[in-house]
């Protein structure tokens, strides 16, 4: 679990679920206990559009929602990995999905994982899951939240008329937890 400030940034375009999963992120550092905000930033155009969100998940209570230099970055499109690279500080993780981000990035000095979530997601019949397998893929490297905890969250969060898209996210978590690059 989060015991120290957790600045996480997802980057992307609209409709890849990049505010939905930084609300993921924020619910279950609300059920843990923790300080959390979050902060999405969008164009007018939102779908299709850029869109990313910064959270922030801590012990103490937390000054600004910006996240201006995360420990932790998930990148779901080109654009956003070029924008973000270099703010993410020093030891910092960098998730890329591999499928939409075909370059590799030059630093040495972050933990990168580049794992194809959107093929993963379409080959498992989880079209738009893209972003709970990433989400998967930040807990296994990052150990923000324990994996049953955090599906139990994805679970409660699901809407009560559809119940069966809390099943579908674990099963999207699972994959990303899992995955090997």
């Amino acid at each position: 679990m989060v015991t120290k400030m957790s600045g996480i940034l997802l980057a992307g375009f609209g409709g890849q679920g990049i505010l939905f999963a930084g609300k993921q992120l924020v619910l279950a550092g609300m059920k843990a206990g923790k300080q959390v905000s979050w902060l999405p930033s969008y164009g007018p155009e939102m779908r299709g559009g850029t869109a990313n969100c910064s959270v922030n998940i801590d012990d103490e209570p937390i000054g600004s929602p910006l996240v201006t230099k995360p420990e932790m970055l998930i990148a779901m499109n080109l654009p956003s990995f070029q924008k973000f690279e270099d703010k993410v500080v020093d030891g910092g993780i960098i998730i890329l999905d591999s499928s939409l981000i075909p370059v590799k990035t030059k630093r040495i000095d972050v933990i990168v994982s580049y794992i194809p979530a959107s093929r993963l997601a379409e080959e498992n019949d989880l079209k738009g899951l893209a972003n709970v397998i990433m989400l998967g893929q930040l807990l296994k490297i990052s150990k923000i939240f324990d994996f049953a905890f955090f599906g139990e969250c994805l679970i409660a969060a699901a809407p009560k008329s559809k119940p069966q898209l809390g099943d579908l996210n674990v099963k999207a978590l699972k994959i990303g937890f899992e995955y090997e690059g």
